[in-house]
């Protein structure tokens, strides 16, 4: 995320002085309440089994956001370096790291989304650790927990809805030994991925482990990145691409014809974003501090291969590095013994692997043909106002056999401000807007609009009397 300079923030507020003493604007309406939304635990995407007992992850969710926090926790503290790349990050306790102790000082790494406001899940989690009974006041027994954000707001969804102290808690305490979710979970929730080309691809997290003897080797990212994802034949891993792109496009081909491959021409459709990529690299083989930062500078140096293009000034992309130091460096005399330089690249191919595994499987665009016939009480029972948050209302209404929508407050993904567009019926009382993008809205279910119905939903409650 990007901050304002003080002498930006100075001005605002000057502004923001003067305009109150001379005229009145009306207040936004207050957010939702989160007090009744309820953690899913430990959901969503596929899991990934490895055998380490010493690292526990838990993940929670909203669904209704979506947006969730994952959170890696360890048997005891570990020594952490972090390498941060993107030009707008989001972090916690990187300072510390960045001190080169030599002592183990870490409790836990707690990624989520929310954006700045999902720092709050960090510290969460470490009062956890001290609620639990795990960690005290006493100057050597302080929880300390590491952390970053991605930005899961924006046109990804249509509400404000962020990690809470409830939600991460609820994580930390559901962290179980060897499994972790790839795909739309945990903080990978409603992450995006190709907006520099406008693939605009729903991503999530993933995760790849590797056990050469007694030496193991985990990386998680939770992918949210301005560029493509990148499989290892140089083709996109997902992207809703322009028609107008030839068929066997790869990713170098669209690098190579900048800045025409953003233009008219190819399609793109692409606006200024936020997006981040977060990661842990954890390795059970002790290291000094020099060792382990650059490990983690090695790693993510060699992201750039996996996202293309990485760390811009519109991420945040962070990694921290850890070890358990649960087993001692070999000799390295002895045969087969590896060295740092082999360890990282290892390392760097196993996050190619869990960037590649963050990708779910992408919802297919609507047939629209043949349409059928819905009756004009049909529709008419779908007419009304859909309220998605305090600043996305919905509009729905019938007329002359067709059915329109018009978004208030916000743009709501293909249904715009600013005129009224028509829904085009395409299955059992469900709904599309054709473009470039799946967009499908649900009236199955009375008195709700869902919209994209699945991992990434966007529901709207029909106001009474509309």
């Amino acid at each position: 995320m990007k901050h304002r300079t003080g002498v930006a923030a100075l001005v605002t507020c000057l502004l923001m002085g003067a305009s109150a003493g001379s005229a009145q604007t009306a207040a936004p309406s207050p957010p939702d309440s989160q007090a009744d939304l309820v953690p899913v635990l430990n959901g969503g995407g596929s899991e990934l089994r490895f055998d380490w007992p010493a690292l526990k992850i838990g993940s929670a969710s909203y669904r209704e956001g979506p947006t969730g926090v994952t959170v890696f926790s360890f048997d005891k503290k570990v020594l952490a370096a972090v390498d941060v790349r993107g030009g707008a990050p989001a972090t916690i306790n990187t300072d510390l790291v960045r001190l080169g102790y030599s002592s183990y000082d870490i409790d836990t790494v707690v990624f989520a989304g929310g954006a700045a406001y999902g720092l709050e899940a960090t510290t969460a989690v470490a009062t956890a650790l001290k609620d639990d009974g795990r960690n005290t006041g006493r100057w050597d027994s302080i929880a300390v927990a590491v952390g970053a954000v991605i930005f899961d707001y924006g046109d990804r969804r249509l509400n404000e809805i962020y990690p809470d102290k409830k939600l991460a808690q609820a994580a930390y305490r559901a962290r179980i030994p060897g499994v972790f979710r790839n795909g739309a979970a945990g903080a990978g929730s409603m992450t995006r991925t190709g907006d520099f080309f406008g693939c605009k691809a729903h991503s999530g997290q993933g995760g790849a482990f590797k056990q050469i003897g007694a030496l193991k080797i985990a990386v998680f990212s939770v992918v949210n990145a301005y560029g493509l994802v990148t499989d290892r034949e140089g083709r996109p891993a997902a992207c809703y691409r322009d028609p107008s792109w030839p068929k066997d496009v790869r990713v170098d081909d669209l690098l190579r014809n900048l800045p025409d491959s953003r233009k008219a021409g190819w399609g793109a459709e692409s606006g200024r974003m936020r997006n981040t990529t977060v990661t842990l690299v954890a390795i059970n083989q002790k290291m000094e501090p020099a060792e382990l930062q650059r490990l983690a500078i090695q790693v993510h140096t060699a992201m750039g291969r996996s996202i293309q293009p990485f760390a811009t000034a519109s991420d945040g992309d962070t990694l921290y590095a850890i070890t358990t130091g649960e087993i001692d460096a070999p000799d390295p005399s002895t045969p087969g013994a590896l060295n740092g330089v082999e360890i990282g690249s290892i390392a760097s191919e196993l996050a190619w692997d869990a960037v590649l595994a963050s990708v779910p499987p992408q919802p297919a665009l609507p047939v629209m043909s043949p349409q059928p016939a819905v009756p004009a009480r049909t529709l008419a029972s779908y007419a009304g106002k859909y309220r998605f948050s305090n600043f996305v209302t919905v509009n729905i209404t019938a007329q002359d056999g067709k059915l329109f929508g018009q978004a208030v407050g916000r743009n709501a993904f293909n249904v715009p401000m600013d005129k009224p567009v028509e829904l085009l019926p395409y299955d059992g009382g469900r709904f599309a807007v054709p473009g470039r993008y799946p967009m499908v809205l649900d009236f199955a279910t009375k008195g709700k609009l869902v919209i994209n119905p699945g991992e990434w939903a966007q529901t709207g409650i029909k106001q009474a009397g509309r």
